[in-house]
């Protein structure tokens, strides 16, 4: 913008001066022109009283005086075909005067000529002629055409130099206001923007101010409801862990309280997600091997109970992605919750971890139940809305860890006609990268 803006203005003030000067230089050409024709005449008619008066010896002194003197060659021709000074044929603008007794400016390829008839004398009309060369006519305008583009070429440097001035004063503002937009994009809720430069621009820069203190407000409001959320989900969480602790059977005692501590580990994770996602600066990374593992092992016991076969393939060594371990254990747990609550007990499902081309990571899951709706395309799915009267929360939280880490989600039919779904996670940046 800044750029433009000089150009314009640069453009406009070359327009301008060109506007001026062309016609000021062709007046001052003209102006030169005249003054030489005007002296060259002065100078010729100078001699007129001594044509009229004079004797010859006298006559001729005089002329070749006056050549001498104007730098021009100045001819006199008398009644009876005698040339005084500078020799030069007689032109038609010569026999004109003479007989005529008429004076002529006439132009010639090389200037002017200048013819003065002079009557009065003995032997008949005499004339003085002079010529003007073009270098004459023209001379001190090469000097006054410089002295205007000079001039010309000051003043486009001087508005360039004052629209920069003034371009810099609209684009620095906007520029600082591009800063903070995209600081506030990246969660840098403190950034605010200096209200300067023109009205228009200061009253923008308000508006992304009291925008970004909106923001705070609301995400404060929302860290409020998640602790408070914590503390509603504490009390009955007590509750049942005393209730297990007060079984009489020590098996079932223990195996209650452990899903007691992975409930409440999974809702403490998920009030701390909750709660500081927004203040992050980037994902988080963990083993994907670990997770899975971990996780996998929590639907394990409950699909003992429920008659369901699990088959496991995971690496022998690290698989790091770029999610934390939170948020991958939530779409694990999203996913295989899926399975126990959409297909009938007994029905059998596999989990595969793998390393894919270039660093990804892919996790498949695949059941042998009915397997999804025709029309269900991972892209499609509203966040809330599900066509088996969940939540329709599951997936999306699953595609949502996927893209965190640069991935998608991936929706299909598995090898023996049940659902098949496929997290592919992003490659780790390199090696100092975020």
């Amino acid at each position: 913008m800044r750029r433009r803006l000089t150009l314009l203005v640069a453009a406009t003030t070359c327009l301008v001066l060109v506007a001026f000067l062309v016609p000021l230089a062709t007046l001052l050409r003209s102006v030169a022109r005249d003054r030489a024709l005007a002296s060259a005449t002065a100078e010729a008619q100078g001699l007129v009283s001594l044509v009229g008066t004079a004797e010859r010896p006298s006559l001729r002194l005089s002329v070749e005086q006056a050549t001498a003197t104007s730098g021009r060659p100045i001819t006199l021709y008398l009644g009876d075909g005698s040339v005084l000074g500078s020799p030069a044929a007689r032109s038609d603008a010569v026999e004109l005067a003479g007989r005529d007794g008429r004076s002529l400016t006439v132009a010639r390829p090389g200037g002017h000529e200048i013819v003065i008839a002079v009557r009065g004398r003995p032997e008949g009309t005499a004339v003085i002629r002079t010529f003007v060369t073009r270098a004459e006519l023209g001379r001190g305008v090469g000097r006054a055409w410089l002295v205007l583009i000079a001039l010309g070429a000051a003043l486009v440097v001087l508005g360039v130099a004052v629209a920069d001035r003034l371009a810099r004063t609209l684009v620095a503002p906007i520029t600082e206001l591009s800063v903070v937009s995209h600081r506030l994009a990246s969660a840098d809720l403190a950034a605010r923007a200096r209200a300067q430069g023109p009205p228009e621009l200061r009253e923008v820069a308000n508006a992304l101010n009291l925008l970004a203190g909106r923001i705070q407000e609301l995400l404060q409001d929302e860290r409020e409801r998640v602790a408070d959320l914590s503390h509603r989900l504490r009390t009955p969480l007590t509750s049942v862990r005393l209730e297990a602790e007060a079984l009489t059977d020590p098996a079932e005692a223990d195996r209650v309280a452990m899903r007691v501590d992975d409930l409440e580990r999974a809702v403490s994770g998920l009030i701390r997600q909750a709660r500081w996602r927004t203040e992050a600066t980037g994902a988080g990374r963990c083993d994907a091997t670990e997770t899975v593992r971990d996780r996998v092992a929590y639907w394990s016991a409950l699909a003992a109970d429920t008659g369901r076969r699990v088959e496991v393939a995971l690496p022998a060594e690290p698989q790091p992605v770029r999610v934390g371990a939170d948020e991958l254990g939530a779409a694990v747990d999203a996913l295989l919750g899926n399975i126990f609550a959409h297909t009938p007990d007994g029905t059998a499902f596999a989990v595969r971890l793998a390393g894919g081309p270039g660093g990804t990571t892919r996790l498949e899951v695949t059941d042998e139940g009915p397997g999804l709706p025709g029309d269900a395309v991972a892209d499609a799915l509203p966040r809330g809305v599900s066509r088996a009267g969940s939540t329709g929360l599951g997936l999306d939280i699953a595609r949502r860890a996927a893209q965190r880490s640069g991935g998608r989600l991936g929706l299909g039919a598995g090898p023996a006609g049940g659902a098949r779904i496929v997290l592919e996670f992003g490659p780790l940046p390199p090696a100092g990268g975020s």
